[in-house]
């Protein structure tokens, strides 16, 4: 089934305002306005979020990426384990997913102690978790849809023997 026109508008693009939205699918305001609503209240948009540059904000946070092996439970496959670690305020982001590992957890923390630790004293302690492999966030290139601009570098790059 294909996303909802009006959800593809405000997932590219939160700051819309009704009206805007209206007149660009041709709809009136308030069933625009009704609409949202409706998914406010019904926990389709679970929120909104702006997409900041951290290296503009002066932001120094630092973000992992860990893939996370899990051992599955009777009854109840990943989601309790999944829930349990998505739980924690350290854990911006968390996917069941195919491959190597059964889950990728996204982590912010105020520095790269403070992630260690969360991962080592928290993640790997938890009942069920056989195994992570944390991957420090280095430089965003695009994040949500958004590229963050870079210089295009001029002519060839040098080659040396």
């Amino acid at each position: 089934m294909p996303v909802d026109p009006l959800l593809q508008l405000l997932s590219q693009k939160a700051r819309y305002s009704h009206k805007e939205i209206a007149d660009i699918l041709q709809l009136d305001e308030k069933s625009v306005s009704d609409k949202v609503a409706d998914w406010e209240t019904d926990g389709t948009i679970l929120g909104y979020h702006a997409v900041i540059n951290s290296e503009h904000s002066g932001d120094t946070s630092v973000s992992a990426f860990i893939e996370v092996k899990l051992t599955p439970e009777r009854g109840g496959g990943f989601d309790r384990l999944a829930m349990r670690i998505a739980r924690f305020e350290q854990v911006e982001a968390c996917y069941l997913a195919s491959g190597g590992y059964d889950l990728m957890v996204t982590v912010e923390g105020p520095n790269l102690r403070e992630v260690a630790s969360f991962v080592s004293e928290k993640l790997s302690t938890i009942d069920g978790v056989l195994s992570t492999a944390t991957h420090f966030r280095l430089k965003a290139y695009k994040v949500h849809g958004f590229l963050f601009e870079q210089e295009e570098p001029e002519g060839r790059l040098v080659v040396s023997p």
